[in-house]
């Protein structure tokens, strides 16, 4: 199923929408989306190697923008909808903990979340909870989502055949290691909440 999966995804992400949906999930999953962009980056860059510098930058502006619904959860809406979204990432009971330090190392938690496989939209809606300073969420976000989608992109576009290639023959295990970054991420986030 995961295959045919990848192979529908692989051939919508040369479609001529494939950017609208890039965007949209890029903005939706820094707020409140479970799903990160990269599954679209990822094959869009493979179908169509010299626009993937435009579709990091897509993915770019499209989470740096997100971040700021993810903020604006967390400043106005957190009791009714950040909250819930804590909980589904199971980090909600202990929010109210890691708010404390959430301010004092803010910037460096949100460069690692946008970099890393850590759920970013806990960080932007923890930021608008803590009222961290909107400038230091924009300036971490652009930069750690900036490098993380270019360098996806820059690996695709120069290294994209051979890998393509590997997936291909190689598709459980690239799944699994997928899956693994997935779980490694949600087990981080509730590591940084303690």
């Amino acid at each position: 199923m995961l295959r045919r999966l990848y192979e529908w995804t692989l051939d919508k992400a040369g479609h001529r929408t494939a950017p609208r949906w890039l965007a949209g999930i890029s903005f939706a999953e820094s707020s409140f989306f479970p799903i990160p962009p990269d599954v679209l980056l990822a094959p869009m860059c493979l179908a169509k190697p010299q626009r993937s510098w435009w579709y990091a930058l897509v993915c770019t502006i499209a989470s740096v923008l997100g971040s700021l619904l993810g903020y604006a959860i967390g400043f106005f809406l957190f009791d009714k909808i950040g909250q819930p979204i804590l909980d589904f990432y199971g980090v909600g009971a202990e929010f109210e903990h890691f708010k404390q330090q959430f301010n004092a190392q803010g910037w460096i938690i949100v460069l690692l979340a946008g970099f890393t496989p850590l759920p970013f939209k806990v960080v932007t809606i923890a930021a608008g909870a803590t009222a961290m300073p909107l400038q230091i969420l924009l300036f971490a976000a652009i930069i750690s989502r900036g490098a993380r989608f270019f360098l996806v992109a820059g690996l695709l576009r120069f290294f994209g055949p051979p890998m393509k290639l590997w997936i291909d023959k190689h598709f459980a295990l690239a799944t699994t290691v997928l899956g693994a970054l997935a779980i490694l991420g949600f087990v981080a986030v509730k590591y940084i909440v303690h």
